[in-house]
């Protein structure tokens, strides 16, 4: 199964994750299928996604993680995905 899940980069304390898709056995910091966008928690900034890669691997059934099913709904995606 392809899960949409957060890959974790940076140095200690510093951290930034990349939304990645990965089939549901490879471990978090493993070599993903493909980068769908980033995510700095410790910013205001808003994720940067891609939004049309991220609704293709939606409607192909991959299925996201409850953090990055929070972000995708804050960014309006899965309004992408109904249409």
């Amino acid at each position: 199964m392809v899960k949409l899940r957060l890959k974790r980069f940076g140095k200690k304390r510093e951290v930034s994750y990349r939304i990645v898709a990965v089939n549901s056995t490879t471990r978090r910091d493993g070599r993903p299928l493909e980068e769908l966008g980033t995510y700095n928690p410790r910013t205001n900034e808003p994720p940067q996604l891609n939004i049309p890669a991220i609704v293709k691997r939606l409607t192909d059934g991959a299925q996201p993680t409850e953090t990055v099913r929070r972000i995708l709904e804050k960014a309006h995606v899965f309004e992408q995905v109904r249409a």
